[in-house]
């Protein structure tokens, strides 16, 4: 199904419509904290899995932006998660270096860094679907000033979103950004961003260097929350966990 006139929003809702299954409903309200003053509050849910959404998602390769607007303008959980699953794959096929679509790729990150602004990347999953792709991917050889700016928002997701963008950064043998945006977010409130600061560092020590990750730690560890701790250390020797685990806590600045 690739022929334009069936690129269309509407073919992804009617997909997974069919898909919907309101017995995993209950579970994934939970699982996303849906109830009132949690993080997912108001989300809506209707029971499809990641991978039925992945399947859904190849049906409309080349979905337009205004169509993906409709997707991530819905208040269904599943409908939104499917867009940015299609929007990142557009992302990385426009991203090959056979085939690079400049015009393309600057689209897709103008467009989901105005979806991230108006709030609707809105939950853990969503933003970690995306944003390394997309804006990781754009920005890796360009200025990341829009990364601290969204790492100082008072919206969650935003900040999420700019430590999240860094794996696409990691990826490719860089750990400069995660290693300045780290000590900013250390006295975040949310144990969301504890774990995404824990997961991004964790990640510098095994796919870039871990003695980066050791020269943070001994600098940091003894302000960062135990969670962003334990996730950060989880690949080091029990010794060296240890070690930074006992250090005394201060403040986070």
């Amino acid at each position: 199904m690739t022929d334009a006139a069936s690129q269309t929003a509407a073919v992804v809702v009617s997909a997974l419509a069919e898909l919907a299954d309101p017995e995993r409903v209950a579970g994934s309200q939970g699982f996303f904290k849906t109830a009132p003053g949690q993080y997912g509050a108001g989300d809506v849910f209707i029971g499809i899995t990641v991978p039925a959404q992945r399947r859904v998602a190849k049906l409309v390769p080349s979905l337009p932006l205004t169509e993906l607007d409709l997707l991530l303008d819905s208040e269904v959980h599943e409908h939104r998660l499917t867009g940015l699953i299609i929007a990142a794959s557009r992302f990385e096929r426009a991203s090959i270096p056979a085939a690079i679509d400049e015009s393309l790729r600057a689209d897709l990150a103008d467009w989901y860094l105005a979806t991230v602004r108006r709030g609707r990347v809105n939950n853990w999953d969503l933003v970690d679907s995306s944003a390394g792709v997309i804006l990781g991917g754009w920005l890796f050889d360009r200025p990341r000033d829009v990364l601290f700016e969204l790492a100082a928002s008072p919206a969650l997701w935003e900040r999420r979103v700019a430590i999240i963008t860094t794996q696409g950064f990691i990826n490719r043998g860089d750990a400069s950004t995660t290693l300045e945006l780290a000590p900013l977010l250390l006295g975040d409130s949310e144990d969301l961003m504890h774990k995404a600061v824990g997961w991004m560092l964790r990640a510098v020590g095994k796919r870039v260097d871990r003695e980066l990750l050791t020269d943070f730690l001994d600098e940091y560890a003894g302000r960062m929350p135990r969670t962003a701790l334990s996730y950060a250390t989880e690949h080091l020797t029990p010794e060296q966990r240890a070690h930074y685990r006992a250090l005394p806590r201060t403040p986070a600045r």
